[in-house]
């Protein structure tokens, strides 16, 4: 209709003789601007009209995309334009969508050009449903169907209503490996994260096709084959066929395997800088083993990290393969060109539009006017990460025009909410209820300081915390905080009793950076500890009470030192967390010091199986001939210690019965995680085995094996969308009468 419309026109502008034009009208628009029309115009006042500039002038104005019909009259020596504006969109609706909210499809169709105000065709709408259908396929659901309705509004609008049937997803029926003799097809099918599903398919999506995750999993087979030496190892053709009712897929993969080849030896090649010796000690290809790919993209990377801190960021690295495939040997070598030394001129930030450039620059290792080091870089970027303020961090380097040896830092970050209101509401079996309200700040102002308010309130446990922290209180990195709590507590088994423990405090520590990941932590509390008696009180707490009152002062220095280079805090698999800390109490009418240990070790053994490792030791004493406060008891049994016991019924009873707790106390537990069967490779669903092994002490107690107690059986993690949660399933393999046991417990926010 188009085309037919410009040649109608043009024969009628070749109809016209040339004649200079004295005026310019323009009929039919509505919500075009006149000033659109005229600059896109070639013909002007006083200049004279011709058939060729006519044609052109329609041709133009088809062009915007907002006319549906564009002809020329002449009145004389005026040149009338004549237009019909396209209709425009007032809204886009969507029904029957349960796979995307309306927000995510109106997004898809703003990439593709379709959004309220902006013209409508025929052709607009095709290219919506296409759009809408590709979005639905990258989900597997390759039946869904798509119509537009589409609705005359006023002022020459219209609405486009696109209904969605989204059909069934499509399910992968079976994976088939061809050309593997090495290893077998169950095997290799591990290393996927696509499968055709278990049970649990509901709540993973494994069985669901999609491109980028077969991609994904088939540079894991490859790297499996390049990392056991198959060198020649190829992915040949790869088809995945639906089926009619496009209901299931088939997926087949077809490799060649070919030989293993073994490293016969290791030769550095090139430029090393006169420092061959430290290069050669990051070398981790080992000769006489299979070729593992890993190893030597690990080796390349450490040498070009090695020549950045040197100052060289354009060093060149090459891992080139001398095969000899008759003997089924590889000699690797290692050709290295360092190219030129750099400084770092400008650090250039970008993208913090609320957080201030000296929060972002004060986590800089790498200084302007400096030597160019990559590992300083690599921590800078890693330091602004750990912030939390940013949800995307980049650092790209740029060549300075006319200055070989100067580059400029580029860098990006964007910036995510800091603040956040949290109201919600766990259960344990322990705790049973339990009610939270947090509001929190991490980077106040823009200027990095962090404000909080936590509130909790339990059965047994009600805390209060205000806190404010400066990470930066001066310029070499101590943080102070300033925190005032209040602690309300009682002991899990009280036998029924309404006593209560409560505390109020406040205090000031600082944080002391001793290297980029360890921090010692120096402080000074004030406390104010009561014991209200309530009814059936313990007799311990209630003899403390009356050689030094039903209440006490204390002024305890806190020290402390942390350490984490876990790779994740909610589902660990591999690094070390350790904690320190310990309290020291010489002023006030309570004498004490206690110290508490704690370290975890996470150890991968696959993509899949990860032992866990927990340790816990506390120790106090009282000073100035004063017993250890009988509120500062550690206390043990149930998740968090010795799993398969009722929470905190391990250790010294006083004549009441009643748990008391003890000053000594001593934790071990190990895990075995495995994937939870039908998840795959999931890891916020996993499963896992335990063993747990615990003794708690009281003051003047000998430490004997008498006090210990065992426990194994089975658990469950999952981080569901409340938190963290856990179950655990204990059986003791140690009990003695009196003993309190509870096969069963869970919490939500726990680790061990």
């Amino acid at each position: 209709m188009a085309f037919l419309a410009l040649f109608l026109a043009a024969q009628m502008a070749w109809a016209v003789n040339p004649f200079v034009v004295h005026d310019i009208q323009i009929d039919g628009l509505q919500r075009t601007e006149p000033g659109t029309v005229f600059a896109s115009l070639p013909i002007h006042v006083g200049d004279t009209y011709t058939d060729e500039k006519g044609a052109a002038a329609i041709r133009a104005l088809y062009a915007l995309g907002v006319f549906s019909d564009v002809r020329l009259e002449v009145k004389g020596d005026v040149l009338v334009v004549v237009v019909q504006e396209r209709p425009t969109i007032s809204s886009v609706e969507f029904t029957g969508n349960k796979e995307f909210t309306n927000d995510q499809l109106k997004a898809a169709l703003r990439d593709a050009g379709i959004a309220p105000g902006r013209p409508y065709d025929k052709a607009l709408a095709d290219r919506a449903e296409q759009e809408l259908r590709r979005q639905y396929v990258n989900h597997s659901l390759y039946d869904a169907q798509v119509q537009t309705t589409v609705t005359p509004a006023e002022r020459n609008q219209v609405r486009l209503t696109f209904g969605i049937n989204e059909g069934l997803p499509a399910r992968i029926k079976d994976i088939t490996i061809n050309g593997n003799h090495a290893y077998s097809s169950s095997e290799l099918k591990k290393l996927f994260n696509l499968d055709t599903g278990g049970w649990l398919a509901w709540y993973t999506k494994s069985n669901q096709y999609s491109k980028t995750k077969l991609n994904g999993d088939l540079e894991s087979l490859r790297s499996f084959y390049l990392s056991h030496g198959y060198l020649d190892f190829q992915i040949n053709s790869t088809q995945v066929a639906i089926s009619p009712d496009k209901q299931s897929i088939s997926i087949t993969i077809n490799i060649t395997e070919g030989n293993q080849f073994v490293v016969t030896g290791v030769k550095l090649d090139g430029n090393y800088l006169d420092r061959t010796d430290e290069f050669k000690s990051l070398v981790t290809i080992q000769p006489g083993k299979p070729y593992n790919a890993d190893q030597v993209t690990e080796t390349t990377k450490a040498f070009t990290n090695l020549f950045g801190t040197y100052g060289y960021a354009f060093a060149k690295v090459d891992a080139v393969p001398n095969v000899n495939r008759g003997a089924r040997q590889v000699e690797i070598v290692l050709h290295a060109e360092p190219e030129r030394r750099v400084y770092v001129r400008h650090i250039n930030i970008s993208g913090n539009t609320r957080t201030r450039d000296e929060v972002i620059r004060r986590e800089f290792r790498q200084y302007e006017s400096s030597w160019y080091d990559a590992q300083k870089i690599q921590l800078s970027r890693d330091r602004l990460d750990r912030l939390g303020y940013f949800s995307e961090v980049s650092v790209s380097t740029t060549e300075v025009p006319g200055a070989p040896d100067e580059v400029d830092l580029d860098v990006k970050v964007k910036e995510t909410p800091t603040g956040s209101v949290s109201i919600g509401g766990g259960y344990s079996s322990a705790e049973k209820i339990q009610l939270t309200f947090g509001l929190s700040q991490e980077n106040a102002f823009g200027s990095g300081n962090k404000l909080n308010l936590q509130l909790s309130t339990g059965k047994y446990n009600r805390t209060g915390i205000i806190s404010a922290t400066d990470p930066y209180f001066t310029v070499n990195g101590v943080s102070r905080t300033v925190d005032v709590t209040y602690e309300s507590h009682k002991p899990y088994a009280d036998q029924g009793g309404d006593y209560r423990l409560t505390t109020i405090g406040t205090g000031l520590k600082f944080g002391l950076p001793v290297t980029e990941l360890d921090t010692v932590y120096l402080g000074i509390r004030a406390e104010h500890t009561k014991i209200d008696p309530g009814t059936n009180i313990p007799a311990a707490y209630l003899a403390y009470a009356d050689q030094f009152g039903f209440s006490s002062n204390a002024f305890p220095f806190t020290l402390g030192w942390s350490r984490d280079s876990r790779d994740s805090a909610l589902a660990p698999n591999s690094g070390r967390y350790q904690r320190l800390t310990g309290e020291l109490g010489l002023l006030g009418n309570v004498n004490y010091v206690k110290a508490d240990y704690q370290i975890q070790q996470y150890i991968p053994l696959n993509k899949q199986y990860t032992i866990a490792l927990n340790g816990e030791l506390g120790w106090g004493k009282g000073l100035n001939g004063q017993p250890f406060p009988v509120f500062k008891n550690f206390y043990s049994g149930g998740l968090g210690s010795v799993r398969g016991y009722e929470q905190s019924t391990l250790g010294p009873r006083d004549v009441t019965g009643s748990f008391i707790g003890g000053n000594r106390k001593a934790t071990v537990n190990a895990e075995f995680i495995t994937p939870f069967p039908g998840a795959g490779n999931d890891r916020t669903l996993r499963l896992f085995g335990f063993f747990d092994a615990g003794a708690l002490y009281g003051e003047g107690q000998p430490i004997t094996s008498q006090a210990l107690r065992y426990s194994t059986g089975i658990g469950l993690s999952w981080i569901s969308p409340l938190g963290p949660l856990r179950f655990a399933w204990a059986f003791p393999l140690r009990k003695r009468p009196g003993d309190r046991i509870e096969h069963f417990q869970f919490q939500i926010g726990t680790t061990f």
